[in-house]
């Protein structure tokens, strides 16, 4: 592994940055209200909103879960959600360009909706957010991202940090990426917010250069209030000092 102090000297910056401007855009969040664990009313949506934007956010890509058990969303669903929201927006005169594609659980109503054609993706190289168990590690993980992959999309998975399975296993991780699967990791992942663990393991794929995408993963208030403490994180300001995809979106 790379000597982190090191990654940390050539960034030429010693204070924290003030805010998210440098990554403009959001691609993982929760806004859409009433359809999933996220925001519950359209309120609490625009609250949070206002937060983004005060935050550096030009853009927000909003994520619903799609999952069989629990999460049954639609296209219908989801994008009748965001013009109701960008409406409402609009009443508010709060400028932010806000989007919509999904947050994808690999399960078996997944794969039906790939063969189908049906999938919600963001930016111009079909990028495909997507999760798995924080329980059991998914052992046809390797087919399923070939068969997305063969389909002309590309995965990107959300928060791996989280999945202790392979965070006990880093070596899992460079065979993930191998597959071509890109990482988003969870900024607030970077203050502590989900546990000293998954901070470390967070920290240990910042310093190995594997974060594609940083995503704020917004479902409350708190995580609002955790994306400012992330700020003070010297891995949070080499990510935003770095190439993340997010500025090309």
């Amino acid at each position: 592994m790379r000597n982190i102090f090191s990654l940390f000297s050539r960034t030429g910056h010693d204070s924290p940055p003030e805010n998210y401007a440098a990554v403009s855009t959001d691609i993982h969040s929760h806004f859409i209200p009433g359809i999933d664990d996220g925001c519950k009313t359209m309120d609490e949506s625009l609250s949070l909103i206002r937060s983004m934007i005060e935050l550096g956010f030009r853009k927000l890509i909003t994520t619903p879960h799609i999952m069989s058990d629990h999460f049954q969303n639609t296209g219908e669903i989801i994008f009748s959600g965001l013009e109701n929201l960008k409406s409402r927006l609009k009443q508010e005169f709060l400028h932010i360009e806000l989007e919509a594609a999904a947050e994808y659980y690999l399960d078996d109503g997944f794969l039906r909706l790939m063969n189908q054609g049906n999938l919600l993706t963001f930016g111009k190289e079909n990028y495909l957010l997507v999760e798995v168990s924080y329980i059991n590690k998914p052992e046809n993980i390797n087919n399923v991202v070939f068969e997305i992959l063969s389909k002309g999309y590309t995965p990107v998975l959300a928060h791996p940090e989280r999945y202790p399975y392979w965070s006990m296993k880093f070596e899992e991780f460079f065979k993930l990426k191998e597959m071509g699967l890109l990482f988003q990791l969870n900024t607030n992942s970077l203050s502590g917010y989900y546990g000293p663990e998954v901070k470390k393991t967070a920290e240990k794929l910042v310093a190995n250069n594997m974060i594609d995408f940083l995503g704020s993963d917004t479902h409350h208030e708190r995580h609002v209030n955790a994306l400012r403490q992330s700020l003070k994180s010297k891995f949070t300001q080499s990510l935003l000092n770095g190439n993340l995809l997010n500025k090309n979106l």
